[in-house]
């Protein structure tokens, strides 16, 4: 790629959403040597971020004035496609929108059709990981784009917040892959929370369970990482919030039963997402379903 800082080459950047993976990535985004402008509803989770010197802005079209790619990674589909609305009148004619939200399929192609209302470029790019990823800039990025020049556009800010970009070939397939990818995901962590909470009521040291896990065929790092967390309840700092996970569960259900299906276990880590989201755990780490099920044993 050639062009100044302000082109292809080193483009200016904006972020909208300064929530965990927002803050994370926007540091990483400084530290490539990007320009950096960014906004959030609530100013003072963006005021850290002037240490690395972004330009924290009062509005999201302020925000994106000047920018050439603008980076959303907000709450859901609704809040990002208000968002991009209000930002409308501080989109640059040559900006690409990077949408990094995790979306339905459909709501993705819902949002690549607002850009082309927008008159901005599309890449849809939700991201594989959670807070130590996006801490350590090694994220996994599903991507597709509206055209080929957009996806050339954003590598710079891609290289930036991850280490491996898996391009994919139409619009709605990256949130596709990644509802599945997070259907085994959570699947996961209530497989640990329910595998620990039957161990300790039949009386066995749940630790014991993680040991004979470790070097299995079944072992992995989520086990070794999620399980411990689990059993000393080291659950209130979120990797990955249990609010967010309840809200990906119920777009894999939706998603499934679009395409005629019904995942049992799916349906049934849905609910359990939700009830533990209903007993106060939203704010927790997903693992935090944990809870719930040594409250139901």
């Amino acid at each position: 790629m050639s062009g100044s800082n302000t082109a292809r080459g080193r483009p200016e950047v904006a972020v909208l959403g300064i929530g965990t993976m927002g803050d994370a990535m926007a540091r990483n985004i400084a530290a490539a040597g990007l320009g950096l402008r960014v906004w959030n509803r609530r100013r003072a989770a963006a005021e850290p971020l002037t240490e690395v010197g972004a330009v924290v802005c009062d509005t999201a079209a302020e925000a994106c004035r000047g920018a050439k790619v603008v980076l959303t990674i907000l709450a859901n589909e609704r809040v990002v496609s208000e968002v991009m609305d209000q930002a409308r009148d501080g989109l640059d004619r040559d900006a690409v929108w990077l949408q990094c939200c995790t979306v339905s399929p459909e709501g993705s192609l819902r949002l690549g059709e607002q850009a082309d209302g927008l008159g901005v470029g599309f890449v849809e790019a939700p991201v594989l990981g959670t807070r130590e990823p996006a801490v350590a800039g090694t994220l996994t990025i599903l991507a597709a784009a509206s055209h080929m020049c957009a996806g050339e556009r954003v590598q710079p800010v891609l290289d930036a917040v991850g280490t491996r970009t898996v391009w994919l070939d139409h619009i709605g397939q990256p949130s596709s892959l990644k509802l599945a990818y997070n259907a085994w995901v959570l699947t996961t962590v209530e497989g640990i929370a329910e595998s620990l909470t039957l161990a300790d009521a039949l009386g066995v040291d749940p630790h014991q369970l993680i040991n004979v896990i470790s070097g299995s065929a079944l072992d992995s790092k989520y086990v070794q990482s999620k399980g411990p967390k689990m059993i000393s309840d080291d659950l209130d700092t979120p990797s990955f919030p249990l609010e967010a996970a309840a809200k990906d569960a119920a777009l894999i259900t939706e998603s499934a039963h679009g395409a005629g299906l019904r995942l049992g276990i799916a349906e049934v880590v849905r609910d359990r997402l939700q009830s533990a989201a209903t007993h106060g755990q939203g704010r927790a780490d997903v693992a935090a379903t944990y809870r719930l099920s040594r409250r139901a044993a």
